[in-house]
């Protein structure tokens, strides 16, 4: 079981401003650097179970990404590499050389771009439910409907916890993984004014996002990259894609599991990860 601990005096709150964007983070433990790259739609409070696990042995930083949480809300700069960008001003802000990276959803081919544009920068690099891609592929109908400048957000804002609650059951396998605790704070961030916007712009940039990812293939990462997916959502799928991006390769299928893997399998996520990175 994972021990609880007190959160608020391990881990503690911060603002920086990296990049031209205001970023909050929260970040505790001592050892080796890793970042945690939340989703959407999600803050850096996705990881807020599994962090003191990893705090027992690592330095553990988890941002809210630019548009998203308590973080700043700019009008542009939501493609992977400028986002990515953001990420690395802050890791020198801190003071920190390589860190190691874990992604899920957005976050993952955030982490991607970070390391193909840092490579000797990032020691190990986790890829949850989410992967960089070089070709439009079709894909759920919400990443279609987010790409819609205005009538997303006209449609959601006002309505911001059916609509959440929906897309947490909607792509999870356990339908209790979220509490109503973790539903209110979700639900406080992102009726916040201009949260909607801000996190949609990520769907906006996938265009953007492709090119960048087909000129950065061409040098493949050499770091070891543990690719993770749910067996009832993305499943081999993340490894799959990473074979077009990396060398050095592990794929996991994490059974009884949907898209959310911090909140569906916490136990599972944090052994594959204590182990991955520690080797």
């Amino acid at each position: 079981m994972i021990e609880k601990i007190d959160f608020d005096r391990t881990f503690s709150h911060h603002m920086a401003e990296v990049n031209g964007v205001k970023l909050h983070f929260v970040s505790g433990g001592t050892g080796e650097p890793v970042v945690l790259l939340h989703g959407f739609p999600q803050t850096w409070y996705e990881w807020h179970r599994i962090m003191p696990a990893l705090a027992e042995r690592y330095t553990v930083i988890a941002p809210d990404l630019r548009g998203m949480g308590a973080s700043s809300k700019p009008t542009s700069g939501y493609d992977h590499q400028t986002v990515a960008e953001d990420i690395y001003q802050l890791v020198r802000h801190i003071g920190l050389g390589r860190v190691s990276i874990v992604g899920h959803d957005v976050g993952a081919p955030v982490g991607y771009a970070y390391a193909a544009a840092h490579p000797d920068d990032v020691r190990r690099l986790v890829m949850m439910e989410g992967a960089p891609q070089t070709v439009e592929s079709g894909g759920y109908w919400h990443m279609g409907f987010h790409a819609e400048p205005d009538i997303a957000e006209s449609l959601i804002v006002g309505r911001e916890r059916m609509y959440l609650s929906w897309f947490y059951r909607r792509f999870g396998y356990n339908q209790a993984a979220f509490t109503e605790d973790d539903l209110d704070e979700y639900v406080r961030w992102y009726s916040a004014v201009g949260a909607m916007r801000s996190a949609l712009q990520y769907y906006r940039h996938a265009q953007q996002d492709f090119a960048q990812n087909k000129e950065s293939q061409k040098q493949k990462l050499t770091m070891p990259v543990l690719a993770i997916g749910g067996e009832h959502s993305l499943g081999s799928y993340v490894e799959m894609m990473m074979q077009d991006f990396a060398s050095n390769i592990r794929g996991s299928v994490i059974k009884d599991c949907g898209h959310w893997i911090a909140e569906e399998q916490l136990e599972e996520l944090t052994r594959q990860l204590l182990a991955f990175l520690s080797e």
